[in-house]
């Protein structure tokens, strides 16, 4: 029986991390991170539960990689300490993996294998091929996985794109001579099913940045995605055409770049490339900055630039910036307060808004029913995208043909089954989200979460007193001191009656009860809530430090 598990990227947008199962073998497809939500306050990112992966690691045989973004490398480290297994990826995946294994200290000893669209790798009971996926990040794979049951394609992120700019495309001839062969299930990428018709092309958005660069008279600044390799040489031709020198500043952009020049994933001619050291011995209408902070990330170059703190760079009246991204949902609010900071600067901002810049690495409707076509699958499995994603890219295939019955959905933590008489969705493991914190691992659950709001919401309210342990008499205090609660200087009788709260809890518990100060403590913290919350309708975090002495 051939299983197929998705621990991450199913009834959400990243995480991704896919498990194929057959008999002792077993691989993974991408290891993703998820940038926090809201909700989780203080924490770096997420990374998808691997209790299954940790209970089954004599099985593992490998880890696949698609392509080069956070949400399908971020949690490889974490993987890797679980099982040292092989890694495969292409030249550029790997050149972005090495720098992120570097970091982690784990590089020497992690194997790394690289692979080419086209060419085959053998993992146990499976033999694979990769297939060229045309996306936002160079060198992208979806891959043909031939197991004993039948073949399953997963698509990878992709578009279907027939106008790329110096980039390879979506190798359907392969996709379509897969569908000749027969697929057994597809596994394709849901993320744009909300978009109608097809994807723009590289070289529509290439004729509005170079007619936006045209136009500007003083400096020009565009932030876009450190991996976005294509969109970097376009910018870099139309600066060559315009006679503007380029400087490439921002730590991820200039590691992406760096590694795209030594595989010849870009070409920046001679003389044209200056240091960021050198912008002063330029005019401004002779020099484009490409950097980093389109998604408003708060210590990237764009965000020192709005606020004042770059070392190199102060925006002033008549430049240019670009942000050429989509607005990434949840960082709307990072990202307006940049452009509003650039504005006040007296910067011209030109951004999705206002101005079509941006091209989706995903495929649109008219292209996932396309590739369902050139496929013509069995049976049909929504990947990569949140459960409304999911749903509309099943009643999709229903429309391309696909019956009823041989469309499966899941999500995360759900067991895709394959036999000879056909598949099925049965069965559960283990799965859910672990915060990464600093250098901490799991150790931020959902109570620590709701402790931080409860502090970012209400503040704290910290008591200490010591107590005669024979007489029960309070000897120090009680001291209240808050953060993040109230005016130490505009409480006026509010600490005052808080300490009569305190010391009548103490005086009610004698020094003959059992576990007197645990319950001097609990009674504090209940009394001291209803007061507050009478008093000025807040509800504090409430910490008692209690010593007898």
């Amino acid at each position: 029986m051939l299983k197929i598990i998705p621990l991450g990227g199913l009834g959400e947008i990243g995480m991704n991390m896919m498990v194929f199962e057959y008999g002792d073998t077993l691989f993974v497809v991408d290891a993703g991170l998820m940038f926090p939500e809201d909700y989780m306050l203080g924490v770096d990112h997420a990374i998808p539960d691997m209790e299954y992966l940790k209970q089954n690691r004599s099985k593992m045989a490998g880890i696949v990689l698609t392509h080069a973004h956070e949400d399908h490398i971020g949690a490889l480290p974490h993987l890797l300490k679980i099982s040292n297994v092989p890694v495969f990826g292409t030249p550029f995946t790997l050149g972005i993996v090495r720098h992120k294994l570097e970091e982690y200290g784990i590089l020497a000893k992690t194997a790394l294998h690289e692979i080419q669209p086209r060419e085959g790798l053998r993992i146990g009971e499976f033999h694979l091929e990769f297939i060229r996926v045309g996306h936002s990040v160079v060198d992208g794979v979806g891959m043909c996985i031939k197991s004993p049951v039948g073949n399953i394609i997963h698509t990878g992120d992709f578009k279907i794109n027939n106008a790329a700019l110096n980039g390879p495309v979506t190798d359907v001839t392969k996709f379509a001579h897969y569908g000749e062969e027969g697929v057994l299930a597809l596994l394709s990428d849901s993320t744009n099913v909300e978009k109608e018709g097809y994807t723009k092309s590289a070289q529509e958005i290439g004729e509005i940045l170079a007619n936006i660069m045209n136009k500007a008279k003083g400096r020009i600044i565009i932030a876009l995605f450190a991996s976005n390799i294509t969109r970097i040489q376009m910018v870099v031709n139309i600066a060559c055409e315009l006679g503007r020198k380029v400087i490439i500043n921002g730590r991820s952009i200039e590691v992406s770049v760096n590694i795209a020049k030594e595989l010849n994933f870009i070409e920046i001619p001679p003389g044209i490339e200056i240091d960021i050291s050198q912008v002063n011995d330029y005019a401004d209408d002779e020099v484009v900055m490409i950097t980093t902070g389109s998604q408003g990330e708060p210590m990237s170059a764009l965000a020192r630039m709005a606020a004042g703190a770059h070392k190199q760079i102060a925006v002033k009246e008549g430049d240019t910036v670009v942000l050429s991204s989509k607005f990434i949902p949840g960082n709307e609010k990072a990202i307006t307060k940049i452009i509003n900071n650039l504005y006040r600067l007296g910067a011209d901002v030109i951004y999705e808004k206002v101005s079509n810049i941006h091209v989706s690495g995903h495929a649109f409707r008219e292209e996932l029913k396309l590739m369902i076509n050139l496929t013509r699958p069995r049976y049909f499995i929504p990947i990569h995208g949140e459960y409304r994603h999911l749903i509309l890219h099943a009643r999709l295939a229903g429309q391309v043909g696909i019956p009823k019955e041989r469309i499966l959905l899941a999500e995360n933590g759900q067991i895709i089954e394959f036999d000879k008489t056909g598949g099925r969705v049965r069965g559960t493991v283990p799965t859910g989200r672990i915060f990464i914190d600093g250098k901490g691992i799991g150790d931020v659950g959902r109570s620590v979460l709701r402790e931080r709001r409860t502090l970012s919401e209400d503040g704290l309210v910290a008591v200490t007193l010591a107590i005669d342990e024979e007489t029960g008499i309070v000897v120090y205090g009680p001291e209240v001191t808050s953060r993040g609660f109230v005016f130490e200087t505009q409480t006026g009788h509010l600490i005052d009656d808080a300490q009569c709260v305190i010391l009548e809890a103490v005086e009610d518990i004698g020094p003959q009860v059992p576990n007197r100060v645990d319950k001097i403590r609990s009674r504090i913290q209940r009394e001291l809530k209803q007061y507050f919350f009478f008093t000025i309708g807040r509800k504090p975090m409430i910490l008692p430090f209690i010593m007898e002495i």
